[in-house]
């Protein structure tokens, strides 16, 4: 892994929507492009963003969302995620950024380390098999600690 100087960086990936799902990926991405350290640990929701039947599937979440355009009572209609998830995926096709599971594949290709909680793994009964190949390994929240000593760390 290319490094500038000793400079890493730790994100917490705590939430499976789509719209959490690219801050804690494109900050790693980003990262790795400068040639820092990138290392990401999956954990509750997040672990969503890395499990393969559950990453092509990740939505808007639009309910409780302050920053949406859109009155609760409305968000909470039958189909509204749906739509506005169809939405924000055709604009970001526009933009050409990356779904999430190209994502997570330039980020292993980059170098990135990308781990899943085992807490979390064991609380919502998942092997590491449920996850994509490209998490090298669960590991518990005193190992994330030890692995991102010194890094600038990122709560998503």
């Amino acid at each position: 892994m290319t490094t500038n100087g000793n400079r890493k960086v730790a994100i917490v990936c705590s939430k499976g929507s789509l719209d959490m799902a690219y801050p804690g990926l494109i900050i790693a991405n980003a990262a790795r492009m400068a040639g820092i350290e990138a290392m990401l640990f999956f954990t509750f929701w997040g672990l969503d963003i890395v499990n393969k039947k559950k990453v092509e599937h990740l939505h808007l979440n639009l309910v409780g969302n302050p920053s949406v355009p859109i009155p609760a009572m409305i968000a909470g209609l039958p189909g509204m995620e749906a739509l506005a998830t169809h939405q924000m995926q055709k604009d970001m096709d526009k933009l050409d950024i990356p779904h999430v599971k190209e994502m997570i594949e330039m980020l292993d290709d980059a170098g990135a380390e990308m781990y899943g909680c085992q807490l979390a793994m064991d609380m919502f009964k998942l092997k590491k098999d449920d996850l994509m190949p490209q998490v090298k390994d669960v590991i518990s929240a005193m190992d994330f600690l030890e692995k991102a000593e010194g890094a600038q760390t990122f709560f998503i």
